[in-house]
């Protein structure tokens, strides 16, 4: 077995009287892509709020490369190379695609307990340019975000993780409202992320996309997890139908 990236173990979370996370353990190798399902409400965008530093877990540990991170600040996360996105695209409408990223490298990059990165103008366009260039918006470089598509905006929600230098990517719903083929130009880019020595772990409802792209699937149902291996022995597993399908 491959040295894990990411070790989270037993984590809990409550708000209130409710249990959102019930002792749930989540790994990923280094170079692994992996898949985290479950219903609506299963506690998903929880634990990787727990994992990115959005919420702080109750319980349990979270291991990023080989240190305790759960009581780090989400820049602090960033800056150690977790990088995630969001399901609703939010980057700065008024500026360009180019400058959108430029925002990312400078705050988002660098060791991991320096100050905002100080470098020349012409090195952070440079080093934006070809993020741009990666993620296949070099033609649309200089227009302002506001004005892409829907496509074009999960494009560069990915960029600006890109951004980061992540060794560990959370694309949490990168494909929601595409068409099958917007669907494969993600999917072909988060391989080419992955290619390159990024492990991964998508968060989707697209079950093509998931099929497509996960060497392992973890299932979140209720707050626990109750299916984790190869994608065709956990999409066979009764609990897992029941979980979609019902009874």
């Amino acid at each position: 077995m491959a040295e894990p990236i990411l070790s989270a173990t037993g984590i809990v979370k409550t708000f209130g009287g409710f249990t959102a996370l019930d002792q749930v353990d989540f790994s990923v190798e280094r170079g692994e892509r992996v898949g985290l399902l479950g219903p609506n409400g299963s506690g998903k965008s929880t634990l990787v709020n727990c994992i990115t530093g959005t919420l702080r877990n109750d319980a349990g540990q979270v291991i990023f490369a080989d240190e305790r991170i759960d009581r780090l600040s989400t820049h602090q996360r960033i800056r150690r190379g977790m990088a995630r996105t969001f399901q609703i695209p939010r980057p700065f409408h008024s500026m360009t695609v180019r400058e959108n990223i430029e925002i990312a490298l400078l705050y988002a990059a660098g060791p991991a307990d320096s100050e905002p990165r100080r470098t020349t103008h012409d090195a952070n366009a440079d080093d934006a340019m070809r993020i741009v260039e990666e993620v296949g918006l070099h033609k649309k470089a200089d227009e302002r975000s506001g004005s892409l598509t829907q496509v074009d905006l999960r494009k560069l929600e990915l960029a600006r993780a890109m951004a980061a230098h992540p060794r560990l990517l959370i694309a949490d719903e990168a494909m929601a409202g595409l068409s099958t083929g917007e669907v494969d130009e993600i999917l072909a880019l988060l391989l080419r992320l992955n290619q390159a020595g990024v492990s991964i772990v998508m968060i989707e409802h697209i079950m093509y996309a998931v099929m497509k792209f996960a060497q392992r699937i973890a299932v979140l149902v209720a707050g626990r997890k109750i299916a984790d291996g190869d994608p065709q022995s956990v999409i066979a597993n009764p609990d897992v139908q029941k979980a979609y399908l019902g009874e």
